[in-house]
């Protein structure tokens, strides 16, 4: 599936558009946030639909994240900016169910469970890696720019990343395991 070639500038301006460079977010703005995502993945060597889905992955709110840009209805707005793969990818990551789909998200039989629609499905793995690798690329942004969210939360998003770790890319379980495990850095 194709992204299109001047998707960034044109969703970089319809983020702007829609406001995200005046919503609060740790470590500034949501857009500095969505950008520092993309720009995560890209030096993970992620694919350039997964990281358009990093900088559109609040599109539609998430789980942790609810303020939304666009409502649902208005998901083909977004796929005509940045292609069908990479819509589907922001869909996916802003409909999980944390606390259903999180536990077993790393089994092949894994149970989603759609937060928007409340059906309950299997994901494919591919589906599933890409999920863990924007997860992961998000929470370490925050973990980053954030101590007090790092102090809170770090302990259980490497349980989490380790769980899912066989999802991971070495580069990005590697960071995890730097940014969040016994010896990471205090600030």
């Amino acid at each position: 599936m194709s992204v299109p070639r001047s998707a960034e500038p044109q969703v970089l301006a319809l983020l702007r558009e829609l406001g995200a460079e005046t919503i609060a977010h740790p470590g500034g703005t949501l857009l500095a946030h969505l950008r520092r995502v993309q720009e995560q993945l890209a030096a993970w060597g992620a694919r350039p639909a997964l990281r358009l889905a990093g900088l559109c992955h609040a599109f539609y709110g998430t789980d942790g994240f609810p303020t939304s840009l666009l409502p649902l209805d208005r998901r083909a707005e977004l796929a005509a900016v940045i292609g069908t793969e990479a819509e589907a990818l922001v869909y996916f990551y802003a409909a999980c169910d944390r606390r259903s789909s999180y536990p077993t998200l790393a089994d092949a039989d894994a149970a989603f469970r759609d937060r928007f629609t409340g059906r309950t499905f299997t994901p494919d793995l591919g589906l599933r890696r890409d999920f863990a690798e924007l997860s992961a690329a998000n929470e370490l942004d925050i973990a980053r720019i954030d101590p007090a969210f790092r102090e809170a939360s770090g302990a259980g998003l490497l349980t989490l990343f380790t769980r899912l770790r066989a999802l991971l890319s070495r580069s990005a379980w590697t960071d995890c395991h730097a940014e969040l495990g016994p010896a990471a850095p205090t600030p």
